[in-house]
């Protein structure tokens, strides 16, 4: 038969019951934290870690693209530079180029003068044509100028400064058409200055040079001129003789004949 509980007993057992139901209820309460708390932990590690591993990532990119900028930077002051230095080399070659198309114009010019220099030099030294006592010759334009300034002091009766410059001029065109005449004139003005030796010497070149000579009667004739101041008035017969015998048809031998019978 049953045994009825004291309420003591039964008051006991139920508070038994109701703590192990709180204790249980309690643990089950405290496992539930932690799990939370441990799942908030994890996750906050996680999210730390993920912001460390995101922070890595923009300093990482960071630096790659500081270090891209640099690269860049670099790249575009070499190309900065390149280009300065092709600047440099055009300007100055196209400085250069100025300065060689300035030297070939000047050079094309100075060839220009020199041509034209020389053309003209030419021309000074070529030949000329001129009548010479009665004679067409050819003569060299410069011994064509000091034989006319010659002539010039002669026709002003510049006897002194005539001869100086007709020997002068005899010494230095030996080869010249204009020598025989040159020899003619020059005795001449030195039998005006009375250098009657000198005059006879210069008379006989010509007919030595030129025997056929337009003035060779005119130069036996100034011979015998020269002769009869000498006081040798046989000499002065004989070339008279020689003139009238050599050139019987020249208006000089009418002028030797008369000459020659005064002197008898």
């Amino acid at each position: 038969m049953m045994k009825l509980r004291s309420p003591w007993r039964l008051f006991g057992i139920s508070a038994l019951l109701v703590l192990s139901g709180w204790a249980g209820s309690a643990h089950a309460a405290l496992f539930g934290d932690d799990e939370a708390r441990r799942a908030i932990l994890d996750l906050r590690q996680r999210l730390e870690q993920s912001n460390a591993a995101n922070q890595a990532l923009i300093e990482q990119s960071a630096r790659a693209q500081s270090q891209s900028m640099a690269n860049l930077r670099s790249a575009l002051l070499d190309l900065q530079m390149q280009i300065d230095t092709l600047k440099t080399q055009l300007a100055q070659s196209l400085g250069a180029q100025e300065r060689l198309a300035k030297d070939l114009t000047e050079l094309q010019l100075t060839q220009k003068d020199l041509l034209k220099t020389f053309d003209d030099r030419l021309r000074r030294f070529e030949p000329v044509t001129v009548s010479l006592d009665g004679q067409d010759v050819l003569v060299d334009p410069a011994a064509k100028v000091q034989y006319d300034n010659a002539m010039v002091l002669f026709r002003q009766a510049d006897f002194v400064a005539a001869q100086k410059a007709l020997d002068g001029f005899v010494q230095r065109h030996v080869g010249s058409a204009y020598v025989p005449t040159a020899l003619f004139w020059l005795g001449n003005a030195q039998y005006a200055n009375k250098a009657y030796r000198d005059a006879a010497d210069n008379f006989q070149k010509l007919l030595s040079l030129a025997p056929k000579h337009p003035r060779a009667p005119e130069a036996m004739l100034a011979i015998s001129n020269v002769q009869i101041e000498l006081k040798d008035l046989k000499g002065a017969r004989l070339t008279l003789e020689d003139l009238i015998k050599n050139h019987p048809t020249s208006d000089t031998a009418v002028t030797a004949r008369e000459r020659l019978v005064r002197l008898r």
